[in-house]
């Protein structure tokens, strides 16, 4: 299987790629984790690639309604942690996408959450170099959670 090309095209929309499709992909598997997790995806999602190994998600309102009653009570930060400990308690099933659409193993995963702006949020992967045979993110989270 030939890997894709993660080299930004400098569209005038940004740094994606839409020749391949792979940003498009990308963020469909990460809008369907989000419905998935929390009961509903955002309103839309864009992804970015910020250099040959950083792929950033963009989504947008993707605060569920008990969440939007957080924020209403003056919770941010109650809520922050609740959607950080739900991210990397699903990490692999993040990265998988990403590894399995790239033909690359992710190094690090980053979310979070921003809830006083109708909860825009940004997940952040920083991949290996191409032919890394080593453990991905996911797997380190695998062993990690054994002990």
């Amino acid at each position: 299987m030939s890997k894709p090309d993660l080299h930004p095209q400098s569209p005038a929309g940004g740094g994606t790629d839409p020749g391949s499709g792979l940003a498009a992909n990308i963020s469909n598997e990460i809008v369907r984790l989000y419905k998935a997790q929390f009961g509903r995806g955002p309103t839309s999602a864009r992804t970015l690639f910020a250099a040959t190994d950083a792929i950033v998600v963009v989504l947008e309102d993707t605060l569920t309604p008990a969440e939007r009653n957080l924020v209403a009570m003056g919770e941010h930060q109650r809520l922050r942690d609740t959607r950080t400990f739900f991210q990397f308690a699903t990490v692999r099933e993040f990265c998988e996408p990403i590894e399995r659409l790239t033909g690359r193993k992710v190094r690090a995963f980053n979310s979070s959450t921003d809830t006083l702006v109708d909860g825009l949020s940004i997940e952040t992967f920083i991949l290996h170099p191409e032919g890394y045979t080593g453990p991905s993110r996911g797997e380190l989270d695998e062993r990690t959670s054994r002990r």
